[in-house]
């Protein structure tokens, strides 16, 4: 079986990459772009810089702001109703995953109105037609939604988020901006810049991975690792090495699937609404030990990328170890908490088991697992 690999038709990186959108509109003869943006990013102005450039363009716009942390399928069909009415021919998403993920699926649904329930659209859907145009702004450094063919939408009357995976989504530009990104607070960077090492790293030992997406997976290891101490203290180089490290880690990822500690951190942010960053951040070492058996000498390669010394002379017990000592120290550094105590209540355990292993991220695991496996992996944490 041939491996497929998908990326965005253009992006630009770099300070002032935002400026570019202009261009791209008037290039590709667009008239009116509908921009999604979640109301915080409106409120403290950040979505302002894209629409500045629209205005000193003459490039008309419409904003939609119904947008939730962890969107839900109300902020999609509410999305679909007014890009219909606003008379746009492309999508502007500006922010984090939820801003864009609610736009793909926006995107989606416009162009393949049979999917118009959001539900079908999980998993793989049959979709026939190619999304409304995306340009992809992000204004986070981690879910790197803007270069994926992945989307994922919460069902709030059930409780579970919705892994929806189509090519036919991806943004056709990404505009990936470290000023869009230098408003983020030190807690919320942390969390997003440990999502991007947790996408670069089950990227890497997933069971769909191959010797394009590593050469991807293990340079954003290697990027994340060396710059999101700096991006959390917010320095200029500290946050423009993030921005690539994360597009790096989504080039990969996007295209060979993840594992479990996605599978697991879905159903926090369904049920406790969990920041998903901060969900992956606290799963992925108790998971890394947990797949360790299924790895080969990748863990090897893994701590070699995150800066540990000697790896060639250690025993692969070591090298693993040391691997997910790795992550330890540096989600530790950037604050990140340790366990999930504070968070997860033990009588809700036994849905959490059962929606990981029903997530669409479960099959992509290294090492075969059950909910019984997954359960204590839960129990192990609080």
């Amino acid at each position: 079986m041939a491996n497929r690999f998908v990326l965005n038709e253009t992006s630009y990186h770099g300070a002032g990459a935002v400026k570019e959108i202009a261009a791209e509109a008037k290039g590709r003869g667009f008239s009116k772009a509908f921009v999604c943006s979640d109301p915080d990013l409106v409120k403290f102005g950040v979505t302002k810089k894209v629409l500045d450039v629209l205005d000193e363009a003459g490039l008309a716009y419409e904003l939609y702001s119904n947008i939730k942390p962890n969107p839900t399928i109300e902020n999609v069909q509410t999305g679909v109703e007014a890009f219909k009415k606003s008379g746009a021919d492309y999508l502007v998403a500006i922010g984090g995953g939820s801003s864009m993920d609610t736009a793909k699926a926006i995107g989606i649904i416009i162009k393949n109105p049979e999917f118009e329930d959001v539900v079908s659209l999980e998993g793989v859907a049959p979709t026939q037609n190619k999304s409304v145009p995306i340009f992809a702004v992000p204004t986070t450094a981690g879910t790197a939604a803007e270069v994926t063919i992945n989307y994922v939408i919460t069902d709030a009357e059930k409780n579970r988020k919705m892994v929806c995976v189509d090519p036919k989504d991806i943004p056709v530009v990404a505009f990936v901006d470290p000023e869009m990104m230098a408003t983020m607070p030190k807690g919320l960077t942390a969390a997003t810049g440990m999502d991007a090492l947790t996408h670069a790293i089950e990227g890497y030992i997933t069971a769909g991975a191959w010797e394009l997406s590593d050469m991807f997976h293990l340079k954003a290891i290697e990027i994340i690792s060396r710059s999101l101490r700096g991006a959390v203290d917010n320095t200029p180089e500290g946050r423009t090495d993030m921005a690539l490290g994360q597009y790096v880690a989504g080039m990969g990822f996007s295209n060979v699937g993840l594992g479990i500690v996605h599978s697991m951190a879905h159903p926090l942010g369904a049920l406790y609404d969990t920041p998903h960053g901060i969900a992956n951040a606290i799963i992925l070492p108790t998971v890394m030990e947990y797949n360790a058996e299924a790895t080969g000498e990748k863990y090897r390669e893994i701590a070699r990328a995150m800066g540990v010394e000697g790896v060639d002379s250690m025993s692969q017990e070591e090298y693993r170890k040391a691997a997910v000592g790795a992550v330890k120290k540096l989600s530790e550094d950037v604050g990140i908490p340790a366990d999930l105590k504070e968070i997860v209540k033990r009588e809700d355990i036994p849905f959490l088991a059962q929606s990981a292993y029903d997530d669409a991220c479960r099959p992509g695991n290294p090492k075969e697992t059950s909910v019984e496996d997954i359960t204590k992996l839960y129990e192990s944490l609080i």
